[in-house]
C-alpha cells in the first residue's frame, strides 16, 4: 500500500550509498575491519569497555544469556509486553521465563514490584526492555539484582542513545542488547550489538559469535593467522561489511534524529492533550528518551480495529507494540494461563502511531486531525 504517512521511514541518503560502495570495492565483504571500526564507535558513543556486532538482535539476547551460563533449571524474569525475542532467547538456552507485569497504563516498562514478586530459588537473572526508548527503573532494578545475586540483561532495542542519570542505557546491567533492524533508530536492515564492561563476558561472546574459533577468517586473510582451534560450542552470528558500514554512517545521523523524534512526540501529547486517548510517559519522563515509537492507549471498551482500519482509511499506517508474550499460543501452551492485568490491558488497547525523523508537521498534523476524528 502506498501510505500518506508510513509507520516508520529510514533517513538514508548517499553517505550509506557511498559507505555501500566504498566496502563493495574494497572486495572484503565478511566482518573485517569495517565492522571493528562500528565497534569502537558504538562503545565509545555508549560509553562501555565493548561493543560487539552481530546479525541481528535475537542474536545478541542468546549469546548475552550463553555468556552469563543460563541454562537448564534456571528461571528468567521478563516482560511480558515485549517483542517473543526477549523471551525466545531464554529458551533457546534450555532455561524457562517468567512473565513480569509493567508498572502503569502510563509507564509500559516492567514493574520492579512484579520483578520481586516472580523471584524463585530457580531466579538467575532478569531481562529489562526500555520500551519505546523509555529508561526502565535502573536503580531500583539494579538494587533488587544485586540483592538477589541476579545477573541483568538490558534489551536495548529501542533504546540506542537514551540515557538515565547521565548514564547510557545499554550499560547499566551485566549485558546490553541493541537492534539495527529496518525500522530502529539506527538502522542496518537487519544487525545488532552488544555491549558489555565486563571482559569475561566479552571473550565469551567473541568466541560464540563466530563458531567457537580462535581466529576468524579475517585474521587469516590479513596473514595473522594460518589456522584455528574450536574452543567452544559457537554459533554463526557475524555480521557483514555492508550492514558494519550502514551501521557507521546511521550512528553519525543518530543524536539528531532522536532529538527530531523528541519534538515529534512532544506535538503529539499536545496535539492529542484534548482527547481522552491515553498517552503513556508523557508525563512522567525520566532520564533521555530515544522516542522510538509513540505509543497511545484507546479508552476502554473502544474498537481497536476499526481505529486502525480508520487510520488506514486515511493513509496512515498503524501497528501494535506488542501482543503480550504470555498470551501466544506457543507460550499458552508451555506455561498455561499467567495473570498480567496491566499488561494485558495495554495489550488489548494500545496502538503506534507513526514517527520517524523525516517525518513532516503537515504529517503529524494528518495524524492528530484523522486520531481526533476517529475518537469523536
Amino acid at each position: 500500500m502506498d501510505w500518506r504517512v508510513p509507520l516508520a521511514d529510514l533517513d538514508y541518503d548517499d553517505q550509506e550509498k557511498e559507505a555501500v560502495r566504498n566496502v563493495i570495492e574494497s572486495k572484503w565483504l565478511t566482518m573485517g575491519a569495517v565492522t571493528q571500526q562500528f565497534e569502537a564507535q558504538f562503545a565509545a558513543f555508549v560509553k562501555c569497555r565493548h561493543a560487539i556486532a552481530v546479525s541481528n538482535a535475537t542474536q545478541a539476547l542468546h549469546l548475552a544469556c550463553l555468556s552469563l551460563d543460563i541454562g537448564p533449571g534456571d528461571e528468567v524474569i521478563v516482560p511480558s509486553l515485549s517483542f517473543v525475542a526477549t523471551a525466545n532467547a531464554v529458551l533457546y538456552c534450555g532455561a524457562d521465563v517468567r512473565f513480569a507485569d509493567i508498572n502503569s497504563m502510563e509507564n509500559l516498562t516492567i514493574s520492579p514490584q512484579s520483578i520481586l514478586e516472580n523471584i524463585t530459588p530457580k531466579t538467575k537473572a532478569i531481562i529489562v526492555m526500555h520500551y519505546a526508548g523509555y529508561p526502565c527503573q535502573m536503580p531500583e532494578i539494579m538494587q533488587i539484582a544485586k540483592e538477589h545475586n541476579l545477573a541483568l540483561i538490558e534489551d536495548a532495542a529501542h533504546a540506542p542513545g537514551a540515557s538515565l542519570d547521565g548514564k547510557p542505557l545499554g550499560t547499566w546491567g551485566d549485558v546490553g542488547c541493541f537492534s539495527f533492524f529496518s525500522n530502529k533508530n539506527l538502522s542496518t536492515g537487519e544487525g545488532g550489538m552488544i555491549t558489555t564492561n565486563r571482559d569475561d563476558i566479552a571473550e565469551k561472546v567473541k568466541l560464540q559469535r563466530s563458531h567457537g574459533m580462535t581466529s576468524l577468517t579475517y585474521d587469516r586473510h590479513k596473514g595473522h593467522a594460518f589456522s584455528y582451534d574450536v574452543v567452544d560450542l559457537g554459533y554463526n552470528y557475524r555480521i557483514d561489511e555492508i550492514r558494519s558500514a550502514l551501521g557507521i554512517e546511521q550512528l553519525k545521523k543518530l543524536p539528531k534524529n532522536n532529538i527530531r523524534r523528541g519534538e515529534l512526540t512532544k506535538m503529539y501529547w499536545q496535539g492529542l492533550a484534548s482527547t481522552d486517548i491515553g498517552l503513556p510517559f508523557s508525563k512522567m519522563v525520566q532520564g533521555r528518551s530515544s522516542y522510538h515509537v509513540f505509543p497511545v492507549v484507546l479508552p476502554g471498551g473502544s474498537d481497536r480495529h476499526a481505529f486502525m482500519v480508520g487510520l488506514r482509511g486515511a493513509g496512515i499506517q498503524s501497528s501494535i507494540h506488542y501482543r503480550p508474550i504470555h498470551t501466544f499460543t506457543y507460550y499458552q501452551k508451555k506455561y498455561g494461563k499467567i495473570n498480567l492485568p496491566i499488561t494485558e490491558q495495554v495489550g488489548q488497547r494500545e496502538v503506534t502511531l507513526p514517527l520517524y525523523p523525516t517525518m513532516g508537521d503537515e504529517k503529524m498534523n494528518l495524524v492528530v486531525s484523522q486520531v481526533k476524528k476517529l475518537l469523536s
